[in-house]
């Protein structure tokens, strides 16, 4: 299995927004480049035979105009499809809507980068609560279950939603969550929020996904 903070280095992740007709929205963005071609790595995000190896179950239509589900998690519809470089798809969780981008781009020989964008109307007391981990350390830990399963496709623990869940629980789990909350609390200091204000919003969303308060 990957090294915990290795992970966490590996990914690049920034924050800002954007003006649409409902108003202004977050913007998230979220990185990780693999030692795999542009063909395979666009098979690893969007067919539903390898998507539940490393992230979610996920049932629909896997195409342009069709309508997906994953297990337990969002649904929505697929926007556009433009094969092997990337797919947009509205985000549909807990009665809200917001919408993901998905971006492959080669980086030289054997080595691709998947680019995923997150484009949120966050409610402002929502976004002071918990700042952007409440989302980020979701897609951080989608991008650990990608690499773990592209290094070794026949252990990827994801693929197993009882040890990904034991592992969430473990030492190593834990810390990922904490390093993840605080990489995202300090993007949000570099665009601009409170550090204090942006930390401990860290600090709540870490117990919000380990279901214990820092340093308990």
């Amino acid at each position: 299995m990957i090294d915990v903070k290795s992970q966490i280095s590996a990914v690049r992740r920034t924050l800002g927004s954007r003006v649409l007709e409902a108003g202004e929205a977050r913007v998230s963005t979220i990185s990780q480049a693999y030692d795999t071609d542009i063909e395979d790595l666009w098979d690893a995000v969007s067919s539903a035979d390898r998507l539940p190896r490393w992230f979610l179950p996920i049932s629909g239509e896997l195409k342009e105009g069709g309508h997906y589900q994953l297990e337990g998690n969002a649904g929505g519809t697929i926007t556009r499809c433009e094969k092997p470089h990337g797919y947009a798809a509205t985000w549909e969780y807990g009665g809200n809507v917001s919408w993901i981008e998905v971006r492959l781009t080669p980086e030289g020989a054997g080595r691709t980068r998947v680019e995923l964008e997150h484009v949120a109307h966050i409610d402002d007391a929502l976004w002071e609560q918990f700042g952007p981990g409440a989302t980020g350390v979701g897609w951080d830990s989608g991008l650990w279950g990608l690499a773990n399963y592209l290094a070794d496709p026949a252990s990827s623990p994801a693929a197993d939603q009882e040890a990904a869940a034991a592992w969430a629980a473990s030492p190593d789990g834990k810390e990922f969550m904490r390093l993840s909350s605080d990489a995202w609390a300090e993007q949000a200091i570099a665009a601009g929020d409170d550090p204090e204000a942006a930390r401990a919003a860290a600090d709540r969303t870490y117990a919000a996904y380990t279901g214990e308060a820092e340093g308990s």
